[in-house]
């Protein structure tokens, strides 16, 4: 597999640290309020990651944080007179209900910050001893220009980076581009006791500590949203780096934005969209599509005909999966297997497995798995074939599916017993050439959403 390194700006193998257990982080949420598009991209695109990986036969080990404690939740629980606590499990459990809403396979541990501070303290007291860290009035910062690589993922000059930092008045620290790791506890905030008074971490620290307690101090793959690569990855490659003596992560990958209606979603504009309000209209999955249909480096723009192209899609999906049921449920055991059709359809999955091994290509992968549906409308499902084919088309459908998340709600493949007895005596009335009663046994079942269509392999249905 190749990867695009954000790190060298070009795609590389995919070389693991250890074969028998891949490391990945990834960026979570702070948890203030509901999840919208932009949050959702990362989960359900690294989650395919994650997936495609176990697929290819790898153990993966997978962390996602929550930044549980920061300055938008405690004005969130200011606000509304609360503990900060409250706001971060309140905002945990939305996340939750989202994430299974997204079909999103939890992660192998997801940490808290608050959870974590004492690894915090214990990386700012190595990074202090080594000169990388000073302490002002109960704050801690990290001395950016003591790092000779800074700026190497973002790839901005050092230079460049100092013209565009300021010191605000009031500020204690020894240069602009020095950033905080541990802040002096303020009236009414949460507080931790350290070597350096009350107070709690800054954000980039969490996820270093968090990383190297779960996954080590090498990991092979970090991840998450293009906007996280400056300031936030940029530091935590330094702060790690400098208390750990040695390479922090050896692949970047980061998502593209997401516009809507062609505008860069942004919370300044109001123009973001949460999760939950989409979903209360289209659903879950209709959302997780969207957001892996396209490569994962590109960004995107969301609009509601693009999000009912992508409603289509899934209907299509989901009727030729359920017309595969019914396929191989009908089908005979007398006629011979076509090796040919069975070459064309594990071609589909070597056409999976190239796109995905490019950098994660999901729209390609999920091309290939548009061309095995298109196999098996036109080389399956419009002729008598033996079961067998019919089977090995369903296994690699599912497995294509379970590669990418969706197709995670499909119905019971029992119909209901009132509704099987209205088809076959449809189809006794069909054979008496009885067309009125026929026809009228399939409006019956229109109007109650279940839509019959007639193929050489008897009738298959669909629900509205």
């Amino acid at each position: 597999m190749r990867i695009y390194n954000t790190l060298t700006r070009q795609k590389e193998e995919f070389i693991p640290i250890d074969p028998n257990e891949i490391k990945i982080y990834a960026c979570g949420p702070t948890v203030y309020n509901y999840i919208h598009i932009g949050n959702a991209r990362p989960l359900c695109v690294f989650d395919v990651l994650r997936r495609y990986l176990e697929y290819r036969g790898m153990n993966v080990k997978f962390v996602q944080n929550f930044t549980d404690v920061d300055d938008k939740i405690i004005k969130r629980a200011n606000e509304e007179g609360i503990a900060f606590e409250e706001v971060s499990k309140k905002y945990i459990d939305e996340f939750w209900k989202d994430a299974q809403g997204l079909n999103f396979k939890k992660a192998t541990f997801h940490p808290k910050a608050t959870e974590n501070i004492d690894e915090i303290i214990d990386i700012i007291k190595t990074l202090e001893e080594r000169g990388y860290a000073y302490a002002v009035d109960g704050d801690v910062y990290f001395r950016t220009l003591k790092f000779s690589e800074y700026g190497k993922l973002s790839h901005q000059p050092i230079e460049d980076l100092q013209s565009g930092a300021r010191i605000a008045v009031g500020d204690k620290k020894e240069d602009p581009l020095d950033f905080a790791l541990w802040k002096g506890a303020k009236e009414g905030e949460p507080y931790w006791d350290s070597p350096w008074g009350k107070g709690r971490p800054g954000w980039h620290i969490e996820c270093s500590a968090m990383n190297r307690r779960y996954l080590g101090k090498t990991i092979d793959i970090h991840c998450g949203g293009q906007d996280l690569i400056f300031p936030h990855h940029e530091n935590e490659i330094a702060q790690s780096e400098c208390a750990n003596g040695c390479v922090f992560s050896n692949y970047w990958m980061h998502n593209g934005y997401i516009n809507v209606d062609n505008v860069k979603m942004s919370k300044s504009l109001g123009n973001f969209k949460t999760v939950r309000e989409i979903a209360e209209v289209y659903g879950y999955e209709v959302i997780r599509y969207f957001l892996i249909s396209s490569h994962y480096r590109s960004p995107i723009n969301y609009n509601l005909e693009i999000i009912e192209q992508c409603k289509s899609s899934l209907e299509r999906l989901y009727t030729c999966r359920e017309s595969l049921d019914f396929a191989i449920k009908n089908a005979s055991n007398n006629y011979p297997d076509d090796e040919q059709l069975l070459n064309i359809i594990n071609s589909r999955r070597d056409q999976f497995i190239t796109a995905m091994d490019d950098d994660l290509n999901t729209a390609d992968g999920i091309a290939a798995l548009f061309e095995l549906v298109r196999d098996i409308n036109t080389k399956i499902l419009d002729k008598p074939v033996s079961k067998s084919v019919c089977k090995a088309a369903a296994k690699l459908f599912d497995e294509l599916c379970s590669v990418l998340g969706i197709l995670y709600n499909r119905k019971s493949n029992d119909l209901d017993s009132e509704i099987e007895a209205l088809i076959e005596q449809r189809n006794q009335a069909r054979a008496a050439r009885d067309w009125a009663t026929a026809d009228k046994i399939r409006d019956d079942l229109k109007v109650r959403g279940i839509i019959l269509k007639d193929t050489p392999n008897g009738v298959t249905w669909t629900k509205e």
